[in-house]
């Protein structure tokens, strides 16, 4: 599940000529994966300081190794992944890159097995933020079809008059219809994350402005590669020591 939060990251300033300035980020991360990232640090940490105050020999050297291996990766395929939206970009943070497009170069956003922003030359980029949960889309379509019948039944009654219980029962089969009525169907969180994206790109691109022009940048996250990297060669190196 998927919830939008206020970015503590620094954020840019409109252009000059708009409304309002500065602007904050709306920002939208995974709270499954971020509980999960942190569980899975704090164990590596756990193990990995153990190994290193009570090991002997190479066991230390191992440990630090591994740590530095793993801590960047876990991190980056947990705790880093975000999608940062404002009226102006979208700003992809995947594991090992950073992607922003403006938003007059987005040509959609697609929801399949994953959920991807595509630009205008055809190039998708995944949105590691927002995974595509099946579970919680059976779940959304199980509580629809419930309301469903709930409503059903409320204009079955409604038309046969009802006994006194059974009016009672068909009122709040009534209320389970008419908020579904009000609400419409509902939706797993990532989708309505992504139904807000849609919403916004298709507002931007009728509504262009010198904010939303621009190319496609993407950068890759050195900082998480360059540790792992070293940790690997460094796990490397001791093992064929021996």
């Amino acid at each position: 599940m998927t919830t939008p939060d206020p970015s503590r990251e620094p954020e840019p300033t409109k252009p000059a000529g708009t409304a309002t300035t500065p602007y904050k980020d709306r920002v939208y991360r995974s709270p499954a994966g971020v509980v999960g990232g942190a569980l899975v640090l704090a164990i590596v940490a756990w193990l990995g300081i153990d190994a290193v105050v009570v090991g002997e020999g190479r066991t230390p050297w191992l440990a630090l190794a591994t740590m530095l291996f793993l801590v960047p990766l876990v991190f980056a395929y947990t705790l880093r992944p975000a999608v940062f939206v404002n009226d102006d970009r979208l700003r992809v943070r995947n594991p090992l890159r950073l992607i922003v497009l403006p938003w007059g170069q987005v040509a959609s956003l697609r929801s399949g097995f994953s959920n991807e922003v595509v630009d205008d030359s055809g190039t998708k980029y995944q949105l590691w933020a927002l995974p595509v949960s099946v579970r919680a889309r059976s779940k959304a379509a199980r509580q629809d079809a419930r309301a469903a019948r709930a409503a059903a039944r409320a204009d079955a009654r409604a038309g046969q008059g009802g006994s006194l219980r059974g009016g009672a029962v068909g009122a709040a089969d009534l209320g389970a219809g008419a908020a579904l009525a009000a609400d419409g169907p509902r939706r797993a969180e990532t989708d309505r994350a992504m139904d807000e994206l849609r919403e916004l790109h298709e507002r931007r691109q009728g509504e262009p402005e010198p904010g939303t022009q621009g190319e496609v940048t993407v950068r890759w996250a050195y900082e998480i590669i360059a540790p792992a990297v070293a940790g690997a060669v460094l796990l490397g190196v001791l093992w064929g020591l021996g």
